[in-house]
């Protein structure tokens, strides 16, 4: 085998290994690697815990109350749960907790990635909330439910934090409106996750002149 063949086969091997999926992984280890800061777990002998979780039990029974009473419109199931952020927002805001889309570490608030809202109690008690979907018939299957993607600038987790979940299930009450009709709050401190890599290319890398093989005017 000639040297660059050996180099090349070495490098594909290399690579099948990188892409292997990591499984297995606790949350807080994840969360610790992607953004330097710690998982504090949700303590419901502390006293400032069992506060928080009735002020977050009363938000969602508002919340769902007001999102069930207007109905969610989407094309996609799935998506479903994009809509429900709006309505836990106003919620927490109008009980009086301080709740905002939380900053990236480049400073400017960002919609986009995990967590949706950022609570700050007294003491800078710092909360991270998402809000999800989920349908009955599918809530005990392997379907992906979260995820979060590893970003420097992008990363939404500015502090050692509680993370929670809070989830509706929903159904459908019309074609392409949806109503929430039960509520969950869930700690994930020990949740377990998973990495699955994957290649990508930009339009500039994919959209080459030399690449073209045909084109035309419809």
């Amino acid at each position: 085998m000639q040297k660059d063949e050996k180099y090349i086969q070495q490098l594909e091997e290399t690579i099948k290994k990188f892409m292997a999926p990591l499984q297995d992984i606790p949350f807080p280890i994840a969360i610790k690697a992607i953004s330097g800061y710690k998982v504090i777990a949700f303590d419901g002998g502390n006293k400032e815990d069992r506060l928080l979780l009735e002020k977050l039990s009363e938000a969602a029974v508002i919340s769902g109350k007001e999102a069930k009473a207007k109905g969610i419109k989407s094309n996609r199931p799935n998506e479903v749960g994009n809509y429900i952020e709006p309505f836990v927002k106003n919620a927490l805001i109008k009980i009086g907790l301080q709740a905002d889309t939380p900053k990236n570490k480049a400073g400017r608030r960002q919609s986009t990635g995990y967590p949706d809202i950022e609570i700050v109690e007294p003491k800078n008690r710092v909360t991270y909330l998402e809000c999800k979907t989920y349908n009955l018939k599918n809530i005990n299957t392997t379907q992906r439910a979260f995820y979060f993607s590893p970003s420097e600038d992008g990363c939404k987790i500015t502090a050692d934090a509680r993370h929670l979940v809070l989830s509706y299930q929903i159904e459908s009450k019309a074609r392409g409106v949806y109503v929430p009709v039960y509520w969950r709050l869930y700690c994930i401190e020990s949740m377990i996750v998973q990495v699955k890599h994957e290649f990508n290319a930009n339009n500039r890398q994919m959209y080459r002149k030399d690449a073209l093989l045909a084109e035309g005017k419809i």
